[in-house]
């Protein structure tokens, strides 16, 4: 079948590899600053790893049944080295998508990580294999493999919109989702706010830091500040 509901898209375009190699390393709270906070997924889509986790590459979309994961074998079959396998699974918690046995297959071929917005099981097998995996929770209940399903169309996942290619950065905070056509510009934005990040660090710690901004702020909002009594 071919319809809606039943649909592999085998292969997408991804973006350069430098580029994706340098989201990696900036913070995922930086990049979500650049975009105006609106490609952050949901805060309950959480690290199942140790802490320390810092994984970017390119989205594989996995649309599927919250039960069911059939589509899921069928995106790890298929997924590139680097890729991110990105799975909606509307948000329900009742069945894990994947386990220990699918992660360490996963971990074998490259792939980059997953992304769920649904449940895992076996955590702490997971987080011993090192294979960065985030999702909103965790359950022992496992799924069916009947489908229905899609791969590589336009999913959401954490209430953010995700599509094939898209870059996906994941770090000890949550994750956010880069769009393939504004990468270099949100790169270029990200590296900037970083290094102004770095500059106010250093301003602190020699006492240096100038706060005038928020009593600027409070008195352009009309908000009068009480001195305090003698």
């Amino acid at each position: 079948m071919g319809s809606t509901g039943y649909r592999v898209i085998n292969d997408f375009v991804r973006i350069d590899q430098s580029i994706i190699d340098e989201c990696r390393i900036i913070a995922t709270s930086v990049l979500g600053d650049v975009m105006g906070r609106m490609r952050v997924m949901n805060y309950a889509i959480k690290p199942i790893n140790e802490p320390g986790v810092h994984m970017a590459g390119s989205a594989l979309t996995v649309r599927t049944h919250p039960s069911d994961n059939l589509l899921v074998h069928k995106a790890m079959d298929i997924a590139r080295p680097g890729d991110i396998i990105v799975i909606d699974a509307s948000g329900d918690t009742e069945h894990a998508m994947i386990g220990e046995i699918m992660s360490f297959y996963a971990k074998t071929k490259g792939i980059g990580g997953f992304v769920i917005d649904g449940a895992v099981r076996d955590r702490l097998g997971i987080a011993k294999l090192g294979l960065p995996v985030f999702a909103k929770g965790t359950t022992p209940r496992g799924p069916y493999k009947e489908g229905p399903g899609e791969i590589n169309t336009v999913i959401s996942c954490g209430n953010v919109p995700v599509s094939p290619g898209d870059i996906i950065v994941g770090d000890d905070d949550g994750v956010v989702v880069i769009p393939r056509d504004e990468a270099r510009v949100v790169l270029e934005k990200a590296l900037e706010l970083a290094a102004k990040e770095e500059e106010t660090m250093r301003s602190i710690g020699q006492g240096l830091w100038d706060r005038s901004w928020v009593d600027e702020t409070l008195k352009k909002k009309g908000i009068e500040v009480e001195m305090a009594e003698n």
